[in-house]
């Protein structure tokens, strides 16, 4: 399966942006999708998860109640909705897949798509 990931963007510390990773190739609705960021000089970091089916959702700890993840399977796509944006978000966001089942280490994925850039002003 080939991933992208778009809606990345410049915005002020309290906005909000809405990440979409686009899927081609294979029957997505087997996948589990995660979202993972890299910031500068870090290492790449689980931000959120959902499940094949869209019924088991995580988030990692600095995210709860701000993002959403979610998914529209007869478009192919997973989206991380941001609200609430701090400059510590900040990063290069990064969606990937692997069949059925979610989880946070992002060892685990199989497929990635390119990344897109979320940054932050304060």
């Amino acid at each position: 399966v080939q991933l992208q990931a778009f809606g990345g963007g410049l915005v002020q510390a309290g906005g909000s942006l809405r990440l979409s990773c686009v899927a081609s190739g294979r029957t997505f609705s087997v996948y589990a999708v995660g979202w993972f960021r890299q910031a500068p000089g870090k290492e790449r970091e689980f931000v959120a998860s959902i499940n094949w089916s869209g019924d088991n959702t995580y988030y990692t700890d600095s995210v709860k109640g701000r993002f959403t993840i979610s998914r529209d399977n007869a478009k192919n796509t997973v989206y991380l909705q941001m609200n609430s944006l701090k400059p510590e978000d900040t990063a290069v966001y990064y969606c990937a897949a692997r069949r059925r089942v979610d989880y946070t280490d992002p060892r685990l994925y199989d497929y990635w798509g390119q990344g897109t850039e979320v940054t932050v002003s304060s």
